[in-house]
């Protein structure tokens, strides 16, 4: 009799040619959120796993571009999943917005700082920033367009500390390393006790967040699945949970 190999044999297991595992690329502010989401989605897919992966959007799309075996992007801007499509990294006909956020500046809790105009920044008692790297990272992209558009930007730039994601730069105003921040507001959520919004900053674009199955998935079946239930009554009930709204 032929031996088989021992991922055949493991095949014939019950249960084990529907369980899979489907892998999330996610940007940094989609953390909790899809924390809860992942659960209710293998609650409902029972045997399968979510693994997620997040960062912020430009790196996870190098990532993918390399040859990381992913399933799924959700980047926080259109300007990544751009990049993705021009690479053909997406399957044609699956990117879709599946929440929309708001771009806010925020202050360490204990600050007195309240700015009414981004033109506040330019206050000599303001001495360091923070936003995301804007060669990189979207929310350093929405900041740095908000700052041209106010004619600030030149001057405030060197005030500036890149972080490497959102949550780096949130992590930035709630330990009171910088005076202020550009952050999203569901990022406010997740540190509600040691920052505040002191101020909508307004975009050219409205802050959509596009999801798609990455041509080259391992799980293809189990991504457009994984898809479906973001865009899915369900799954927008938990992120809205998280502050985000529909696009």
């Amino acid at each position: 009799m032929r031996k088989l190999p021992i991922w055949a044999l493991a095949a014939l297991l019950p249960g084990a040619a529907s369980a899979a595992d489907v892998t999330v690329s996610a940007a940094a502010s989609l953390t909790n959120a899809f924390r809860e989401l992942a659960q209710a989605f293998e609650a409902v897919h029972p045997g399968d796993k979510v693994l997620l992966n997040f960062a912020a959007s430009d790196p996870l799309v190098q990532q993918i571009a390399k040859g990381a075996p992913v399933d799924v992007l959700a980047s926080a801007d259109q300007d990544a999943m751009d990049k993705a499509e021009a690479l053909k990294l997406l399957t044609r006909g699956t990117r879709r917005d599946f929440v929309a956020n708001t771009v806010v500046l925020v202050v360490p809790a204990a600050s007195a700082f309240k700015p009414a105009t981004l033109a506040d920044l330019d206050a000599p008692a303001v001495q360091r920033l923070t936003t995301g790297n804007p060669a990189s990272v979207p929310i350093g992209r929405y900041a740095k367009d908000a700052l041209t558009k106010a004619a600030v930007w030149p001057r405030l730039e060197p005030k500036f500390v890149y972080g490497a994601s959102v949550r780096q730069s949130l992590d930035y105003v709630a330990r009171g390393e910088v005076d202020a921040g550009f952050v999203y507001a569901t990022d406010v959520m997740a540190q509600k006790d040691k920052v505040r919004a002191v101020l909508t900053v307004p975009t050219a674009f409205p802050v959509r967040y596009p999801i798609a199955v990455l041509a080259g998935a391992p799980q293809p079946a189990l991504a457009r699945s994984f898809v479906r239930y973001t865009l899915s009554p369900a799954g927008q009930a938990i992120l809205g949970k998280y502050g985000f709204v529909r696009p």
